[in-house]
């Protein structure tokens, strides 16, 4: 089969095309043309047929090969590429090992996880295609803009940290996640108490009763995601959720244009133990809101039953920004959909000691003026 690229470019002037979270649409920089990701996609039918039969017939020989179950179904999560890899770029950094993809169109100057400036393009070497994909809502404008205002007001930030060429740098990609779907029988057994305060005559009395509860029940969870990548902390991940889920999309690489994606370098199975502590936790947690019109309530035992189901695998919108301060890495993430954010700021010994002189000399010369006139 002849390679087949997929390169998005736009049908009037042959420039190429970009999504735009704003208008939902691919947008050409150069004649101003806009498109729906539908109508872009149309354009390509057969090749996308081609990438599709292509993925059919990959996926029946790795089936036919596998000889292991999990409890998790993750053997229906992403695809092959097919076809549609001819038209990527995979790009590596020397510095992080960050794997990324993006469109062929895509010029990537810098790591979005470490800062290093050398990021050195080369042939996609595959993997599974996502089955989801949950698009920028929030531009690059959004991005900076959210980010300066972070800054505000941080009169210890080193000035070259803020710095607004800096801050341009900001990137967006698409995050990999495992989504791990399925249901969860509970049982549970709670402490609860209920307290009653009444006067007679002068005194105050307070009785307490003793409550034996228990709750039972099934809840059913769908896509708890969890990260697969390991250049991403999962405290920032886990910081800036949540997303909107309902606006999942079924993947297309029409969405990438100017955002580069992450590849996944953790397997489902490798975050099994991960979702299987977030559903029970979650499971947990429901039903004992369910508890209600007690003072107290101490869980005393948890029995959580876990019915694995199907695997997803999707790319979510991260905006990211790596900073180099002193030696160390601070890295900034923010939610392409909501602008949820979350960063660390280091503080420039400089400005502080500065700022701690500025308060201190005028106490201590109050202080040694009280001292003459005691």
């Amino acid at each position: 089969m002849p390679s087949q690229i997929t390169n998005y470019q736009c049908p009037s002037c042959m420039g190429p095309l970009h999504y735009a979270g704003a208008s939902g649409k691919l947008e050409c920089e150069y004649c101003g043309s806009s498109f729906t990701v539908q109508e872009i996609e149309a354009l390509y039918a057969e090749q996308n047929e081609q990438a599709e039969q292509a993925a059919v017939d990959a996926e029946q020989e790795v089936h036919s090969e596998a000889d292991y179950e999990a409890d998790w179904d993750c053997d229906a999560a992403g695809s092959e590429w097919g076809a549609e890899a001819a038209g990527m770029k995979q790009y590596s950094c020397p510095s992080c090992g960050a794997e990324l993809i993006c469109d062929a169109t895509t010029a990537a100057t810098s790591c979005p996880y470490c800062g290093n400036p050398s990021v050195v393009p080369g042939q996609f070497q595959g993997g599974l295609k996502p089955d989801y994909i949950l698009p920028f809502k929030l531009s690059k404008e959004d991005a900076v803009s959210a980010l300066r205002s972070y800054y505000k007001g941080k009169h210890l930030l080193p000035k070259a940290f803020a710095d607004s060429n800096h801050i341009e740098e900001i990137k967006g990609v698409y995050v990999p996640f495992w989504l791990f779907n399925g249901e969860a029988d509970v049982d549970m057994r709670f402490a609860a108490t209920r307290v009653y305060t009444s006067r007679r005559g002068d005194r105050r009395i307070t009785e307490t009763d003793h409550f034996d509860v228990r709750r039972g029940g099934t809840v059913a969870f769908s896509r708890i995601p969890v990260d697969a990548s390991t250049k991403m902390p999962d405290s920032h991940m886990d910081a800036i959720e949540p997303f909107d889920y309902a606006q999942l999309r079924p993947f297309s690489t029409a969405y990438l244009p100017g955002y580069l994606a992450d590849i996944y370098d953790v397997e489902a199975r490798d975050c099994a133990r991960h979702a299987d502590e977030r559903a029970t936790n979650t499971a947990g947690q429901i039903v004992e809101s369910s508890v209600s019109g007690f003072t107290t309530c101490t869980p005393v035992s948890q029995r959580v039953r876990l019915r694995r189901g199907r695997v997803d695998y999707a790319l979510l919108p991260v905006w990211m920004l790596s900073t180099r301060w002193n030696g160390k890495s601070f890295l900034f993430a923010m939610n392409g959909q909501s602008g949820k954010l979350i960063g660390d700021l280091p503080v420039s010994r400089g400005r502080y000691w500065a700022r701690f002189a500025g308060v201190a000399a005028p106490i201590a010369a109050v202080l040694l003026a009280l001292q003459y006139l005691l």
